[in-house]
């Protein structure tokens, strides 16, 4: 369907004048003849409907149930150009592998290749730019996802933690705004899926990944968690677009990630350090935390939205020879609970009663980031590594997690 003549002439509403929001005012306003648009930052309460053929919602915006005169980017970029998109979601690693397979796909085909969505531009602003043989990898976030009825001609799901609760509220309506990445594929279409995802009903031809038994790749990238992501890439590239597998190999070899995401930020005083800002659920702060061989101290917490910690209480407490450094809302949540788990049962005139919490010297808390650098380059011995993996946001502290890893970085090279 082309999404010019669906809303030609027509009166539209932009919910939200965010960066996507003031994206779709201009497409609107250069691809599409006769719209009338009217922008509204209010509450849903306040919208009149009945004076809109279309209302597109930014995403980030929350709105309960679905309804047939909301709409968003993703899904009037889908309605046009899904048979030309690989949408790519997942809990962590999306960014990651959306940049991995846009490389591979930028050497080893001779198509035009954009990468768009969660990871950079908003889809519209490249609508100018599509023609018909032009591949998509498009990053989709739950919320670009959330409420559409458009799913991409190849999707992949990497997998699914814990996350977003504060928005969500539950993990089966996380779950459920993601999955709208298949749930309306087609027949001929592909959705590459991770083994811990639950099982979603489509039409496309499946593919599960697990953890075990994957091919190894030679990568610059840190991580056990990125071979596993290498294979969803090598997947499409191969399999799908017909690439030459030494070429995917080699394409991947040369690529060396994101910052950000266990980025090495320099040395010094003998000290490495390495940025995963990124992280913001606890199983990216124990990949992290394994995934640098020399690693002594780790750097966790910001802002709390109420997911369950209890894996990375349980690793930190049993993990004596890591240093973890425990800052902001959600470091003091995490501090208690290791505090409490470590509780000893002592005896006494033969009755048992609970002693007072050990206290335990590889786990420390402290207010901040600049505090939490400070301590790190006190308590880390030469030829270590300290990395930043907060398993939490950074709202509240910082604009965003970028802000977050460049003033690590900052803090890490000042005197």
């Amino acid at each position: 369907m082309n999404i010019t003549e669906k809303l030609r002439g027509k009166k539209v509403l932009i919910w939200g004048y965010g960066r996507e929001g003031q994206s779709t005012e201009r497409f609107l306003n250069n691809f599409c003849e006769d719209v009338q648009v009217e922008v509204f930052e209010g509450k849903r309460q306040d919208i009149q409907e009945d004076k809109y053929d279309f209302i597109v919602k930014s995403p980030g915006i929350v709105m309960e149930e679905d309804h047939p005169k909301y709409t968003s980017q993703t899904e009037l970029f889908l309605e046009q150009f899904r048979d030309q998109t690989i949408g790519i979601t997942g809990t962590k690693g999306k960014s990651t592998t959306s940049t991995l397979l846009y490389t591979v796909l930028s050497k080893c085909t001779d198509r035009e290749v954009l990468l768009l969505g969660n990871i950079g531009q908003p889809c519209l602003d490249y609508y100018g730019q599509m023609k018909p043989d032009t591949i998509v990898v498009f990053e989709m976030s739950c919320h670009q996802l959330a409420h559409g009825s458009a799913s991409p001609h190849i999707g992949l799901f990497l997998n699914l933690f814990e996350e977003h609760l504060d928005y969500y509220g539950t993990v089966e309506k996380y779950f459920t705004a993601k999955s709208h990445v298949a749930t309306y594929q087609k027949e001929g279409d592909f959705f590459l899926v991770g083994e811990n995802v639950p099982e979603i009903q489509t039409k496309a031809t499946t593919k599960v990944f697990a953890e075990q038994g994957l091919k190894e790749f030679d990568l610059s990238l840190l991580g056990q968690h990125n071979q596993y992501n290498a294979n969803f890439v090598y997947e499409v590239a191969v399999n799908l677009y017909g690439c030459d597998a030494q070429a995917v190999r080699e394409a991947m070899k040369e690529f060396h990630g994101l910052k950000h995401r266990l980025e090495f930020v320099g040395q010094v005083d003998g000290v490495s350090y390495y940025d995963d800002s990124i992280s913001t659920i606890p199983e990216a702060t124990i990949s992290a935390t394994q995934s640098i061989p020399n690693t002594k101290t780790v750097l966790v917490g910001g802002m709390d939205r109420h997911i369950n910690y209890d894996i990375l209480v349980e690793f930190i407490k049993n993990h004596v020879e890591y240093q973890f450094i425990l800052m902001y809302e959600s470091g003091k949540r995490i501090y208690d609970a290791v505090c409490e788990a470590s509780l000893e049962k002592v005896a006494s005139k033969g009755s048992v009663t609970v002693g007072i919490s050990k206290r335990l010297s590889h786990v420390h808390y402290v207010e901040d980031l600049v505090s939490a650098v400070k301590l790190a380059k006190e308590i880390t011995p030469k030829q270590g590594a300290v990395v930043l993996s907060p398993a939490a946001a950074s709202y509240g502290y910082f604009k965003n997690f970028e802000e977050r890893g460049d003033k690590f970085c900052e803090y890490v090279h000042q005197a």
